[in-house]
């Protein structure tokens, strides 16, 4: 389907909020009705220190407190060939936001839209007068409501993400 799309969330070290975000998304979009419009969901950090390692284990409970339990990932860093690859990649937080510009600075004709996945906060999305961008703040030195918070910022803004790319499936 030629159509479809990819998705890829950015976060510092790919265990917390971009891996959250990222098991959030491919559930929704393994159902009806986005089933089949998204060729690719990934997420990455801009730091290896915990390249290789499973998500935490404060996402991965918060994820199957929600029913998600088939999610599987190993962290990984972002890499110059995921401006190509993706043709969205949406960072956690402003810092998250400015690192992925600068890498992007060295491939500016990569196909890949970058922005603050908070920038679908509201329904209206990032075009609107009133759009409010939001952060994911990092839960990883706190407890787990931050990993709440993140769970359900992540399921808020992949709504919206959702409704807006693909209006003419999306549910009211």
């Amino acid at each position: 389907m030629s159509d479809q799309i990819s998705v890829l969330f950015c976060c510092m070290g790919n265990i917390c909020r971009s891996t959250m975000a990222e098991g959030v998304f491919q559930a929704m979009v393994k159902k009806e009705p986005y089933k089949g419009l998204v060729a690719k969901v990934d997420s990455c950090g801009t730091i290896s220190y915990h390249t290789g390692d499973t998500p935490d284990d404060r996402t991965m409970d918060t994820l199957a407190a929600h029913g998600i339990t088939d999610y599987h990932h190993r962290a990984r860093t972002l890499q110059a060939a995921d401006f190509d690859r993706f043709d969205y990649i949406f960072a956690m937080d402003r810092q998250n936001l400015k690192d992925l510009e600068q890498y992007k600075r060295r491939k500016p004709d990569s196909r890949a839209q970058i922005m603050l996945f908070g920038a679908f906060a509201t329904p209206q999305g990032p075009g609107s007068s009133n759009a409010q961008h939001e952060v994911i703040s990092d839960p990883y030195y706190g407890g787990r409501d931050g990993f709440q918070k993140a769970y359900e910022q992540t399921t808020r803004f992949s709504k919206n993400f959702l409704r807006a790319t693909f209006p003419q499936v999306s549910p009211p």
